[in-house]
């Protein structure tokens, strides 16, 4: 399991990342993002995924993040901008890792060996 800081994501273009996500994952790894992708990246992320999944060699991904949050500062609201906050992922193989319950605080799931 790595767990990946916002920093080293921030460094990265949105196909770097996905790219970057699909190889650790195809290689078994189960990375937790601390800052999590944009809609934008998710939805990439799970198309690229699609087109790659072959039964005996990748199953595909699981992917779980916390609920997306509007950022209501006061600041923002000043400025009138209200951005939106990405929170942690976690993301791995389908065969190893299963989400057994999601709320706005907590994902739980379970890890499995490869199979």
């Amino acid at each position: 399991m790595d767990l990946i800081s916002e920093d080293m994501l921030a460094g990265m273009a949105p196909v770097e990342k996905v790219r970057f996500i699909i190889d650790e994952v195809k290689s078994g790894k189960i990375l937790v993002l601390e800052k999590g992708l944009t809609p934008e990246e998710e939805a990439h992320l799970i198309e690229i995924t699609m087109s790659q999944i072959e039964p005996d060699e990748f199953s595909g991904i699981e992917m779980e993040s916390y609920p997306f949050k509007i950022d209501n500062s006061l600041i923002g609201k000043l400025f009138k901008k209200n951005t939106i906050r990405t929170r942690l992922t976690v993301i791995g193989p389908a065969n190893q890792l299963k989400t057994l319950k999601r709320d706005r605080n907590l994902i739980s799931a379970l890890v499995s060996s490869k199979k």
